[in-house]
């Protein structure tokens, strides 16, 4: 297949790149008037289309072409939905006194266990639909909501078979240590879920802990990661959210792929993570609706970080997985270039769950996973009117993505 009278063809990338920095994250390349040749389900070839070969062709008729959303962070399979709280949001109450009313987390995980795991999947497969259809390609999705050995393992079934019904690439994270199970205490739980790891580690790519202020400490980040180390999972930990938590520390200390959420961040926290390998994950997303800070994206952009954006899609703090939404955050509230939030978004984002060498750009040997947009659209005009329908075509793996 050959997609040809590109407009504008964005997000070029030489091999071997796997994320941007500082300046880079500023740099889009790009070529106007071009062709792109898809070939067993990857990107063959690109270039100007004077150069371009026969063959079945898709005409783009002068839309934009861009690597698909690469959405680093979601919690997306969870059961009902809670928006009651979303009404004590808007009567003043804030995440932590819903969490201490009993609500939060731990209401998720209630209903959560009254689901069965076959409507556990329907519900969640149709989120997971919803996000494709709004150009996501690649997307991580949680554990968490289980907060028992049973449940936990549970919605990790759920998220393989996602993973093995959907053409786009999906990653497992563990995240037993989203709060204190019911009936436990805090360190009878932290000891259950070291406990849950080996079973756990069969079905997971990535462990997480959400280490902040009211829920799990650095050391018992600590002592999760250590265990989990063993069973060969590498961290993705929730971070700084709710206070200065020490969590980015951690993170660095045990060699975490990201850490995310960083509403709340300090300059040690900066220069943790110009020390190490670490991708740190904003998500504009959970600000927007919690009216929590937004995180400090120019700030570490400027420290010469690398930068991603991913949506949190979730029940309680962020009920969206439009990752062109949060593009245009990122921009309207993070004060983040169009360049620089897409870069965030796509092959950062990709960098995030660890598949940068597999999808989340315009690179010969990739996915072809590619946004295809009507004509008339720009990187630029993408979260400026982010409110208008602009996907033409979304392609997954070289083929037509159709929201059935």
């Amino acid at each position: 297949m050959i997609i040809k009278n590109i407009g504008e063809l964005v997000g070029i990338v030489p091999a071997g790149v796997d994320r941007k920095c500082g300046a880079e994250m500023s740099q889009v390349d790009t070529l106007r008037d071009a062709w792109l040749q898809v070939e067993d389900g990857r990107i063959a070839d690109f270039g100007p289309m004077p150069d371009c070969p026969g063959g079945e062709a898709v005409d783009a008729e002068g839309g934009m072409l861009m690597p698909a959303f690469c959405d680093s962070h979601t919690h997306v399979v969870y059961a009902g939905s809670r928006e009651g709280e979303f009404l004590d949001k808007i009567e003043g109450r804030s995440y932590e006194e819903i969490a201490a009313r009993g609500g939060g987390i731990l209401n998720s995980a209630d209903l959560l266990h009254a689901t069965s795991e076959e409507e556990l999947y329907r519900q969640s497969l149709a989120r997971v639909r919803e996000m494709m259809a709004k150009g996501s390609g690649a997307i991580e999705i949680k554990s968490g909501y289980g907060l028992n050995p049973v449940d936990e393992l549970k919605m990790l079934r759920v998220i393989r078979r996602i993973r093995e019904s959907v053409p786009a690439t999906v990653r497992a994270t563990f995240l037993g240590a989203h709060a204190v199970g019911r009936g436990y205490t805090r360190d009878a739980y932290v000891q259950a879920v070291v406990d849950m790891l080996p079973q756990a580690a069969e079905l997971a790519d990535f462990v997480d802990v959400f280490c902040d202020e009211g829920f799990f400490s650095p050391a018992d980040t600590d002592r999760i990661l250590a265990a989990a180390a063993a069973h060969g999972l590498r961290p993705k930990i929730h971070a700084n959210e709710l206070a200065v938590s020490g969590g980015v520390q951690v993170g660095v200390k045990h060699r975490a792929l990201s850490v995310d959420h960083l509403e709340r961040t300090t300059e040690a926290e900066i220069e943790a993570l110009r020390a190490s390998d670490t991708i740190p994950v904003m998500l504009p997303g959970s600000s927007f609706f919690l009216g929590i800070p937004y995180g400090r994206a120019r700030a570490f952009i400027e420290a010469g970080l690398s930068l991603a954006l991913a949506s949190d899609y979730n029940p309680g703090s962020s009920p969206s997985g439009d990752m062109r939404f949060v593009m245009a955050l990122a921009c309207i509230r993070m004060r983040l270039t169009p360049a620089q939030a897409f870069n965030a978004v796509t092959l950062n984002g990709a960098c995030a769950m660890g598949v940068s060498g597999v999808t989340g750009s315009v690179t010969r040997g990739k996915r072809a996973d590619l946004i295809l947009t009507h004509p008339g659209w720009n990187l630029t005009k993408l979260p400026y009117t982010y409110q208008t329908p602009f996907i033409r075509q979304v392609f997954l793996g070289g083929n037509v993505f159709q929201n059935l």
